[in-house]
């Protein structure tokens, strides 16, 4: 099965063949995808990337958890599942002004 592995601490220069190059030494690696911003579409500094087999994953992490690439010292370890997140519906209503408002002159 394959394993997923998270790897931040990365350099903004740092670019996907980069990462791919660097995980192949561990072993066979079976995705590579560096997250992008989507508004800047520049590197948000960490990757997944994702290893043929458990022991190459491990040996990945050993490897190259605290080696320096582009002169940053990386974090990597194994990918957490995804939270589901609540949309961003906010808790709806409200807004504007709660009603009339009566003034009185005197």
């Amino acid at each position: 099965m394959a394993t997923k592995l998270f790897v931040g601490n990365l350099s903004f220069n740092t670019t996907e063949g980069d990462i791919l190059d660097l995980f192949k030494q561990a072993g066979n690696v079976s995705s590579c995808e560096l997250i992008m911003d989507k508004f800047t579409g520049k590197s948000r500094g960490f990757a997944f990337v994702q290893m043929g087999t458990q022991e190459e994953a491990t040996k990945a992490i050993t490897d190259f958890n605290g080696k320096e690439l582009d002169g940053r010292a990386l974090t990597v370890n194994e990918a957490k599942p995804r939270e589901e997140r609540p949309r961003g519906d906010f808790g709806g209503g409200g807004g504007g002004r709660g009603g009339k408002r009566e003034f009185s002159r005197r």
